[in-house]
């Protein structure tokens, strides 16, 4: 088996060459044969591997971009996939090939197929403790299963008293609880109530200042406009006495 790695030589966009670098290097890596087949300069590779991609694995303008790999005449998957695989630790099953004897795939296939053994194994030992047994023996158990059953009575009586007494020893302590937390929530109230009526204390006093800033600042005002119409009244006056002159100096 081959495995089959589609490339373009020639690419002008420098994701496809990283992807493409990080197929080959990582192939080269694990040791795996593999051949590249260039669709930039080969129109021949560019059309089988565009034919070959599954409809479905086809991005929305249904051109698959290298890399794609292929084993054989078998398609594996496009660099996402690839990349999955790698990170999964499952790139032989990915590229369809047998995992090197140890190698951490198969070492998980080792651990899979133990675990189906496992399972097969618990199985065949139920179907062997489901086997007949004879009446006397059954009888037997039936016996010792009564006793057993009287004596599981008395112990769970016992058990059931244990546990009024504990029930009862929790509902104290329980009912000791409450009584410091009820005390707690009212001096939180309080403490609440307090500090509401200090809130409201100050912002009545932040209202009478800036009621008393306000008023202090109207009498200002009206200072100001009473200072600005004297000046205004001593202005005419002073025309008036200006024209009284040029008329008797004529």
């Amino acid at each position: 088996m081959v495995i089959k790695v589609f490339l373009a030589s020639s690419s002008g966009s420098t994701a496809i060459k990283k992807k493409q670098q990080d197929v080959v290097g990582f192939l080269e890596a694990l040791k795996v044969d593999y051949t590249q087949l260039d669709i930039a300069c080969n129109e021949e590779n560019r059309m089988w591997m565009r034919q070959n991609v599954p409809t479905e694995k086809k991005p929305t303008n249904g051109i698959p971009l290298p890399p794609q790999i292929f084993n054989e005449e078998s398609y594996c998957g496009d660099y996402d996939t690839f990349f999955d695989a790698k990170e999964d630790n499952s790139v032989y099953e990915f590229l369809g090939l047998p995992p090197p004897p140890g190698s951490k795939e198969a070492e998980k296939a080792q651990i899979v197929e133990n675990g189906t053994h496992a399972e097969e194994t618990i199985a065949d030992e139920n179907v062997d403790e489901s086997t007949e047994v004879p009446v006397e023996e059954r009888n037997g158990n039936a016996h010792g299963a009564e006793e057993e059953e009287g004596e599981g009575g008395e112990e769970e009586e016992e058990v059931a008293e244990g546990e009024t007494a504990d029930d009862e020893a929790t509902e104290g302590e329980t009912a000791g609880d409450e009584a410091p937390a009820e005390e707690e929530e009212e001096e939180a109230v309080e403490e609440t109530d307090e500090v509401t009526e200090d809130t409201r204390a100050r912002a009545e006093e932040e209202e009478e200042q800036e009621q008393e800033e306000a008023d202090e600042d109207r009498e200002e005002e009206d200072l100001q406009s009473e200072e600005e119409e004297e000046l205004r009244q001593l202005e005419e006056e002073e025309e008036d006495v200006e024209e009284t002159q040029e008329e008797e100096a004529e």
